[in-house]
């Protein structure tokens, strides 16, 4: 192999990394908390919806002319009022994770209202309100700047000092978790997290509970959807696991390695490093040495950095996994691979060089439905962007709300709880019926699908990356993708 096509390999192969490791990013605890330069805490602001003034904003959404008459909104005549304290992070590490929890939400509660969303000027903290038909929402949204205790905080004040109704939102999990032990168990207020993605908040006995449920995709769907891929569509027989060691990171290798397991791919290397961690020239001889043809990572920016810095460096024959990130990430890679490739910065090239296929959980051109089309649109007139990887979870989330109030026919935190226990939920940009909240743990199951890695055409607007998701290839149904009830310590049923 001449340098050219190995360098070549070892950049794309890294990249591919990137899809695991920005995945465990986007929602980690407090992981992405600092270092990372890279773009991922202030990268692309011309479009992700947290209020950076880029003047998309429309006034609440209204005059946009997105056409939302969806036939699918508030059909019920159910009345009240209902106040939501919505928790996310609007500045700190992370930013356009918040954005994103907060923008798909809205989109749902537009969307089972026929209306516009609120508009820009709404993803930042303050108190608004919303109607979905009769149903009159109060929404008090805080800033938790990605920092776990000052999410519990707030939710504290939420609870004690305003008295909202119900909770909802955190993109990290350590700050999800805090919510669940010490604020959920001691004040009984409905929590719904997003988008934390520790599998453990609706799989674990610690965390799971009556009245906390989860619309958004978690790690061990990522894992799962993506161990599948690898065991039964690649001749990769010996793995390597590398996670950081704190929760999240424990949750992807935990993922990978019980799915994996179970479908015959050995785990020959398997090791956790402190965040930030940076000697991995001696890790990755090891897992060579083990006998390893590929690896999966569950890091944030922080550790990626020098994984990626040792890897390119080095001469490993080893190949790496993983699943689509969020546009911040992608658009990093992308200008990676742009400069490294040069003039074989193509589709074709990226498929020589077996950039992908990878999983994902969302991303607005995986479903062609007409939910998702009307999703879409609202979503790029308001926001000036596409949906990314976390908003199809959050739109459930509001459309599940609205839902469970219609079919409990009333509206209250317990009407919601009720009515969302076993749901499911009718409106979902994954397709009408697409989001299944199990009995067992509150956990919504949807499909995931596989998707090869294209560069991002001229005509593609809204989606500042260079890469991006191409027309899936493959989709693993719910049920696969799910901690099955009988391998998790939750049961609810």
């Amino acid at each position: 192999m001449d340098s050219n096509s190995f360098t070549r390999r070892r950049v794309l192969s890294a990249l591919g990394a990137t899809g695991t490791l920005a995945l465990a990013g986007c929602a980690g605890d407090d992981d992405g908390g600092n270092g990372n330069g890279n773009g991922s805490g202030n990268g692309n602001g011309n479009g992700d919806g947290n209020g950076n003034g880029n003047g998309n904003g429309n006034g609440n959404g209204n005059g946009n002319g997105n056409g939302n008459g969806n036939g699918n909104g508030t059909t019920e005549d159910e009345d009240g009022s209902i106040s939501i304290g919505l928790l996310q992070a609007f500045s700190g590490a992370l930013p356009q994770y918040g954005a994103q929890g907060t923008t798909g939400f809205y989109s749902g509660l537009a969307y089972k209202a026929e209306d516009n969303p609120l508009g820009n000027e709404a993803v930042d903290e303050g108190d608004y309100e919303y109607s979905v038909g009769d149903i009159d929402v109060e929404i008090l949204a805080r800033d938790t700047q990605f920092d776990p205790a000052q999410a519990q905080e707030l939710a504290e004040q939420l609870v004690a000092q305003e008295g909202v109704d119900i909770l909802y939102g955190v993109a990290n999990s350590g700050g999800a978790i805090n919510i669940i032990n010490q604020v959920v168990d001691q004040s009984g207020v409905p929590y719904i997290p997003g988008p934390a993605a520790s599998a453990d908040i609706t799989a674990g006995s610690e965390t799971c509970r009556e009245r906390v449920f989860r619309a958004n995709e978690n790690t061990a769907m990522d894992a799962r959807s993506g161990g599948v891929y690898i065991a039964e569509n690649t001749d990769v027989e010996r793995i390597a696991l590398f996670g950081a060691d704190y929760s999240f990171g424990r949750a992807v290798v935990e993922g990978y390695k019980q799915v994996l397991q179970d479908r015959g791919v050995e785990i020959v290397f398997e090791r956790f490093v402190d965040r930030g961690y940076s000697e991995w020239p001696g890790l990755l001889e090891q897992a060579e040495e083990a006998g390893a043809q590929g690896m999966v990572g569950g890091f944030t920016a922080r550790t990626l950095i020098p994984f990626a810095s040792s890897f390119l460096q080095g001469e490993y024959d080893l190949r790496l996994f993983g699943g689509f990130a969020s546009r911040v990430t992608l658009a990093a890679a992308g200008e990676v691979l742009a400069d490294t490739l040069g003039p074989e910065f193509t589709n074709e090239g990226l498929a020589d060089a077996q950039f992908g296929p990878f999983t994902t959980r969302y991303h607005w051109n995986q479903y062609d439905n007409e939910i998702n089309n009307t999703f879409v649109e609202m979503h790029r007139e308001t926001y000036s962007v596409v949906p990314d990887l976390f908003t199809g979870g959050a739109f459930t989330a509001g459309s599940a709300i609205i839902q469970a109030f219609q079919d409990e026919g009333e509206v209250s935190a317990d009407a919601m709880v009720s009515g969302m226990r076993g749901m499911t939920v009718t409106d979902t940009p994954k397709g009408e019926n697409g989001y299944e909240f199990q009995e067992y743990n509150n956990q919504a199951r949807s499909e995931m699908t596989v998707a090869p890695v294209e560069v991002t055409p001229d005509d593609q607007s809204h989606w500042p990356a260079a890469i991006m998701p191409g027309e899936p290839i493959e989709t693993v149904p719910a049920d696969a993708v799910t901690i099955p009830a009988d391998q998790m310590s939750c049961d609810l049923s």
